[in-house]
């Protein structure tokens, strides 16, 4: 299977194995879903209130350009409590003009070329025997696996993420919302 496939349909799954478990109140912190579809990814993360620490670092790499463009694109969204649980400094360091070229790094690594839906997702994963290899638009991997009803993000450094909000569609796109920060190898 093409990389790019695989990441889509990587990303996909752990959407859709997540969907059906997040509570009102979730989806309200991302605005109205109905308007999500309206807007691009880097519009939704600004509407959340809970990903500014994310706009801020897409700000600084100076890529809102590149995700407001037509895509499609598929990201995985630290939330501004993911960001929080790095060590003390790490951000303000990361936003300071030079280390763009390692910022970058670390936010395409969230980043897929195409819409991978939670539902494709799962999908992956479970035609890959329970384990599905996403490649990121940083050209790294990310791998993505089951744990009950959730989708678990494995990064290069064996951290792991879960996905917290699945399928948030934008204009240009999908957004699945993420509690931990992905770190490349």
């Amino acid at each position: 299977m093409n990389p790019k496939n695989t990441l889509t349909a990587v990303v996909a799954a752990a959407l859709a194995a997540t969907t059906g478990l997040v509570a009102a109140p979730a989806l309200a912190d991302h605005h109205k879903a109905s308007m999500a579809a309206e807007a691009n990814i880097v519009q939704t993360a600004q509407s959340t209130g809970m990903h500014n620490t994310l706009v801020a670092a897409v700000q600084a790499a100076g890529l809102v350009e590149t995700l407001s463009g037509p895509g499609p694109f598929t990201v995985f969204a630290p939330t501004d409590d993911a960001f929080a649980k790095l060590p003390a400094g790490t951000v303000e360091t990361l936003v300071k003009p030079e280390n763009k070229a390692t910022l970058t790094t670390i936010l395409t690594y969230h980043a897929v070329a195409g819409k991978v839906t939670a539902g494709d997702l799962v999908k992956l994963i479970n035609d890959n025997g329970g384990k599905a290899t996403i490649t990121t638009v940083a050209g790294a991997t990310l791998t993505a696996m089951l744990d009950g009803d959730k989708v678990v993000i494995t990064d290069a450094k064996g951290g792991k993420t879960t996905v917290v909000k699945a399928d948030v569609m934008t204009s240009n796109g999908v957004v699945h919302v993420t509690d931990g920060v992905f770190l490349p190898a």
